[in-house]
């Protein structure tokens, strides 16, 4: 047995220095071994490890408060993401836009990943552009700032100039980000596997799901470029749209060359006050871009996080304009669950609850639809009761839909598992569009309730025509789609007319003369 044991241990210890050896002649980063990142993963997925005793709350910490173990966990999923990166951080960054799902410690914590992302080097960047376009960046441009832009889960970006003296953005992807992709959509998978194992009402198995489908779009930027033309010839009717140009023979799947476009963050409110840029404007301009796409074509942008939506005066121009990057991620919308969305939408609006449960039903909520018009519109029930255009928000609503998100935890995870796997990517887009007319403080604005139900009545009105057999039915429908617009825009009319000056004026003059 003796013998035995020292055959083993000789063993053991050769294949260990064999191994030592080979790392260090080939010299590997630990990071890219997937051993490591998967102990990494497991090691931060443990909700319940022992607090230090300083931390006041005993040895273990089952007595701390939730907000402590919140933030506690939160802040060690956020570190696990910086370190193993790529798609990690990217799965962070969709945890941190469900605001309806999760405790806010984690959403807080989570929406620092947009702009912590971890940076290639110059000669990891320098190695991609060699591989794929075959030349040295001295016979690509004239200039090329080693300092990115910005830097985000899968790419960075760098400003440059070409040889005919055009400044672009010269978007690079991260090396090792393609060939670690599919390792970490696996590795995440186990865990999310082996935690509903011990945790039943911990259903977060959509979120592989969305990952694995996902992933090898956002990981091609000829698609990305694809899709950027797309929208801007579908949104050419708007004139503060800005798309950047794409540079095609300077494009690869893993290098996307674009038009440079300056501006500041779309959440930024001290940038659009030293620039003369109206809050209220950008809010409105946003709402009837994205109304658009939704509920008119069905071909949306979804992500939309402060860093992908910049503002600015047009340098030729002067007007205000909105310039939409990352062009990666796209939900298409089929037919039939937009129209239902659109009237759905249009119940909300209205508080027709027999509407809501009707068409929240078709799109799968099932007995939950009580739920699904919370979780969809980030109101209360009895908001929506209401209705959401006619009911303001307030803080205590904003307590009530937190303190229910974590109390529901188990119906919400259900409701996830059971909607259209399109309208996962809708929840997200509506999660990151609100957070941005919160930090604007334009939310459940009048125009935007305006904008989406005249984006819906124009969505119904073009799929009825669609469906007509006669020339007759479609100039009814086209005359009935013209008067509910006209309807739309009295109304508007009526809000502008109450809320400008030239009233508040002539009421106080009529009160001081009587």
């Amino acid at each position: 047995m003796a013998g035995r044991l020292l055959k083993v241990s000789s063993l053991a210890t050769a294949v260990f220095a064999s191994s030592g050896f080979y790392l260090y002649t080939r010299q590997l980063d630990l990071n890219d071994l997937s051993v490591i990142r998967f102990g990494r993963a497991a090691a931060a997925v443990s909700y319940c490890t022992p607090l230090p005793r300083e931390s006041g709350f005993g040895d273990c910490g089952f007595n701390a408060p939730p907000q402590f173990v919140h933030l506690r966990s939160a802040e060690r999923l956020r570190d696990l993401c910086c370190a193993n990166r790529g798609t990690f951080i990217k799965v962070g960054q969709h945890l941190g836009a469900l605001d309806y799902l999760l405790p806010e410690e984690y959403t807080s914590t989570l929406k620092v990943l947009h702009s912590r992302a971890p940076q290639s080097t110059m000669e990891e960047i320098q190695q991609v552009i060699r591989e794929d376009l075959g030349k040295e960046l001295s016979e690509l441009f004239v200039s090329f700032e080693e300092k990115p832009q910005g830097a985000a889960s899968l790419a960075q970006v760098h400003k440059a100039v070409l040889h005919d003296g055009r400044t672009v953005a010269v978007k690079v992807q991260h090396p090792k980000v393609q060939r670690q992709s599919s390792k970490d959509i696996a590795v995440i998978e186990v865990l999310l596997r082996a935690v509903h194992w011990l945790f039943p009402d911990f259903a977060f198995m959509w979120l592989v799901e969305e990952a694995k489908k996902n992933m090898p779009l956002e990981l091609d930027f000829l698609n990305e470029g694809r899709n950027a033309e797309k929208v801007t010839k579908m949104l050419a009717h708007f004139p503060f749209l800005k798309v950047p140009v794409i540079h095609w023979h300077l494009s690869t799947k893993r290098i996307l060359t674009m038009e440079f476009a300056e501006g500041g963050q779309v959440n930024d409110r001290d940038y659009m006050k030293k620039h003369g840029i109206s809050v209220n404007e950008i809010s409105e301009s946003l709402g009837k871009m994205y109304s658009e796409m939704i509920f008119v074509h069905g071909f949306v942008h979804c992500d939309p996080h402060p860093g992908n939506v910049l503002v600015r005066k047009c340098p030729q121009s002067k007007k205000t304009e909105i310039v939409l990057l990352d062009h990666g991620l796209y939900q298409v919308l089929q037919p039939d669950f937009r129209l239902d969305y659109c009237r759905l939408w249009q119940a909300l609006i209205k508080g027709d609850m027999p509407g809501v449960e009707r068409y929240s039903r078709r799109l799968g909520a099932g007995a939950l639809y009580p739920l699904f018009a919370c979780v969809l519109t980030a109101r209360s029930w009895t908001a929506v009761n209401a209705g959401i255009s006619s009911v303001p928000v307030t803080h205590s609503e904003d307590v009530e839909i937190r303190t229910n998100a974590s109390l529901y935890l188990p119906q919400i995870s259900e409701l996830l598992n059971r909607v259209p796997r399109q309208m996962l990517l809708l929840l997200k887009t509506n999660d990151l569009l609100r957070g941005i007319e919160t930090t604007l403080q334009t939310r459940a604005s009048s125009s935007s309730f305006i904008n989406m139900s005249r984006c819906c009545i124009r969505a119904m009105a073009r799929h009825k025509r669609s469906k007509a057999q006669s020339r007759r039915r479609r100039l009814q429908i086209t005359l009935a789609e013209s008067l509910s617009l006209w309807r739309l825009y009295m109304y508007e009319l009526f809000l502008w007319t109450k809320g400008s000056m030239l009233v508040h004026w002539l009421t106080a003059l009529l009160s001081y003369l009587h």
